[in-house]
């Protein structure tokens, strides 16, 4: 029969849930700050009033995105964090 000898190590998943939260956050900010980019020329560049409306609640929703994802990410930190790597006995 296997026992363990103490409790399980979590690092590895620790570690792999902070690597993929990490790869999360770079797609999330290379392809908000295009979108950025993209929306913010199209509201310049807007010959009606609609449509630089339109281009500006977009710019909105990408900038409450963004801010979300950094919250989301700080959240998912502070609860790995408080996981102990090890129980008392």
């Amino acid at each position: 029969m296997f026992v363990l000898a103490g409790e399980p190590d979590i690092t590895p998943i620790t570690n792999l849930i902070t690597t993929w939260i990490h790869i999360g956050q770079a797609l999330v900010g290379s392809v908000g700050a295009l979108a950025f980019i993209f929306a913010f020329i199209w509201k310049i560049t807007a010959v009606e009033s609609k449509s630089a409306l339109a281009a500006k609640q977009w710019i909105q929703r990408i900038v409450v995105g963004t801010i979300g994802v950094e919250v989301a990410s700080s959240l998912v930190s502070i609860l790995t964090n408080s996981v102990p790597t090890s129980a008392a006995h």
